[in-house]
């Protein structure tokens, strides 16, 4: 049996846990975006400038590897750790490197299609604990950080 520091908050009788988590999820989003562009403008002059022509995959890698590092580090990239956001597994145990790593690819499955990403956004919307699709599946969430304090 694993130690942890707590259980998954009751969206119930702790709200404040949940409180603005859509919103602050899109920033972050939006935050991480402008991180990952920017690491691959870094990038770009070490493709001979050659990666001007696949820009795109070029951000969807560097975004993929940010994602996973960061969440396996942290348990939040660092868009969310500007929010004051994190992630949990079900068990409420911070984020570990396979459950990072499959984060990210139903975030990406999800973003890849967009009737998935309008599900995901609604359920972020309208579900008790702001838990999106890949939340959903792999039964993790978001809270903020300053509520556990």
């Amino acid at each position: 049996m694993s130690y942890r520091s707590f259980a998954l908050p009751d969206p119930q009788t702790q709200a404040e846990f949940y409180a603005d988590v859509p919103l602050k999820r899109l920033f972050a989003w939006v935050i991480d975006v402008v991180l990952i562009a920017i690491a691959c403008l870094l990038i770009l002059p070490f493709t001979a400038f050659t990666g001007v022509f696949f820009f795109p995959a070029l951000m969807a890698v560097v975004g993929f590897v940010y994602r996973v590092v960061t969440l396996a580090s942290g348990s939040a990239t660092w868009g969310m750790r500007l929010v004051s956001l994190e992630m949990r597994r079900q068990t409420g145990d911070r984020f570990d490197f396979a459950t990072a790593l499959l984060h990210t690819i139903g975030f990406y499955v999800s973003v890849a299609m967009a009737p998935l990403q309008l599900i995901s956004i609604v359920l972020m919307l309208l579900s008790a604990r702001a838990q999106g699709l890949t939340d959903h599946v792999m039964g993790t969430v978001a809270i903020n950080r300053a509520a556990r304090s």
